[in-house]
This record gives C-alpha cells, sequence and structure tokens, in this order.
C-alpha cells in the first residue's frame, strides 16, 4: 500500500496557488502550510474542512518564517526558535482542523527547511523537538536524512517519501529547483518515475545512476503546470497496476 501527499493550502488572502479541492479527490494525506510560507487563517480551516469530508489526512506543512520568498530560503534559525516556530504552526494549524472535525496527524517541513533537514543536525533535531513538544506524531521526510533519523530517535514514526516529479541526484537528494530539469513537467515522466517507484522501489538519477529505495508516501506538488492532470493520472496508474492506496496514519 502506498500512501499519496500533496502540498495544499498554499495561497494567501486573496491570492490562490493550485487547486485544493480538485487534488484532494486524489490524494490521502494533505501537506497544509501553516501561515509561515503560505496560507493563512482562513486557507487553512478551509483545507482542513474539505480533507475532513473526504477521510484524507491533515499534516501540517511547517517551514521557515519566510512568507515573501515562500519558505525557499534557506535561513540560519537559531535551533531553541525553530523548535518553537514549528510548535507554533503545528498548534495552529491543529486548531484549524479540530474545528473542522479533524486533527494533525503528521508533520513535514517545507522548502528549504525541508531540504536543510535532509543534513543539517541542527536543525533537523530542532524539527523533531518542536514536533515532540506538541506530541508524538509521524515525520514525513526524505529517506536517509537527518530529520527521520532525529525523529527516529526521538520515538517518533519517521516516514519516507519521495516525489513524483522532482529530479533526484545520484545520492539520493532533490536537484535544486534552480538546475534546468528540477521538476519533471510531462505526465510521462512522472508516470514512469512513480511506477518505477511502485513496482522496483528504484529512481533513476539525473546522471543515469539507479537508486534502491523504499517509500511509504508519495509526494504530488499542487504548485506546478499540470499538476491536476499528473496527480490524476498517477492515482490511475497506480490502481491499474494493482497497487492499493491509502494513509500511511494509523488512527
Amino acid at each position: 500500500m502506498i500512501d499519496l501527499n500533496s502540498d495544499l493550502g498554499e495561497g494567501f488572502g486573496i491570492w490562490r496557488l493550485g487547486d485544493d479541492a480538485a487534488l484532494l479527490d486524489v490524494v490521502t494525506s494533505a501537506n497544509v502550510a501553516c501561515g509561515f510560507h503560505a496560507g493563512d487563517p482562513s486557507t487553512m480551516r478551509r483545507v482542513c474542512g474539505q480533507a475532513a469530508e473526504r477521510g484524507v489526512a491533515v499534516g501540517a506543512q511547517v517551514s521557515y518564517r519566510d512568507l515573501a520568498g515562500f519558505g525557499r530560503r534557506f535561513i540560519d534559525a537559531d535551533p531553541a526558535e525553530l523548535a518553537d516556530e514549528v510548535l507554533y504552526q503545528v498548534g495552529a494549524l491543529d486548531a484549524c482542523a479540530r474545528a473542522a472535525g479533524t486533527r494533525v496527524s503528521y508533520v513535514k517541513p517545507h522548502g528549504a527547511l525541508y531540504n536543510a533537514t535532509v543534513h543539517h543536525d541542527a536543525q533537523a533535531e530542532a524539527v523533531v523537538n518542536g514536533v515532540k513538544a506538541f506530541g508524538d506524531l509521524p515525520v514525513l521526510g526524505l529517506p536517509g536524512s537527518r530529520l527521520l533519523h532525529h525523529a527516529a530517535r526521538a520515538g517518533l514514526r519517521a516516514v519516507r517519501e519521495a516525489f513524483a516529479d522532482r529530479a533526484y541526484t545520484p545520492e539520493g537528494t532533490l536537484v535544486p529547483r534552480t538546475r534546468p530539469g528540477a521538476v519533471l513537467s510531462s505526465t510521462e515522466a512522472v508516470l514512469d518515475q512513480v511506477l518505477r517507484l511502485a513496482r522496483h522501489g528504484e529512481l533513476v538519477a539525473v546522471t543515469g545512476e539507479t537508486i534502491a529505495t523504499e517509500v511509504d508516501s508519495i509526494c504530488l506538488h499542487g504548485d506546478t503546470p499540470g499538476a491536476v492532470e499528473h496527480a490524476r493520472s498517477v492515482r490511475k496508474a497506480l490502481l491499474e497496476a494493482g497497487v492499493r492506496l491509502g494513509r500511511f496514519v494509523v488512527e
């Protein structure tokens, strides 16, 4: 069984990014922006309500405090402050989720924070400390990352994910968005990557090497061109391949 997750609620005020409602008909878990890189209270509550109606798990997508940069700029944050900001974001989203009849079931970092916690020990531990201060929630991240290492050490469930529409380095990390080809734009390329993951447990790096990997969840970005078409095609292809889809969160 595999989980499908997507980054949702990434609008702000009058601005809208992606089609949250359409993607919630496809995914099994929703990474909802908590207001630091995107999202606002009304957006957070609306998306939580839509997720609850569909039985989709709600996850807190925590970020650096970087609304102007959409959370894609590294910040050399003090670990204690970063832990507190993670706790603040999870708590804010959980209030919206509970008002909508559900709750926050897991945590996933966003953007530059996600990438930093692959190798940055202090920030990875800080994110885990912030999560742990809230409760024993699963943490979603890159296989082999320091984030998942610290999550497991803290007694939290470490949930491994891969990306349907991102290119990989030979080391199994994401190709930076500043480089050409970092985002897979065609549905054919996205399907090839997802089916290879599901059938063979492997990815192909941009340099051609095969990377063995096991994942519990596949991320479908909601802010890329053709995101809804990609997501629907991925769900259809996985079901046709005999792969069961379901939330990794057991309640």
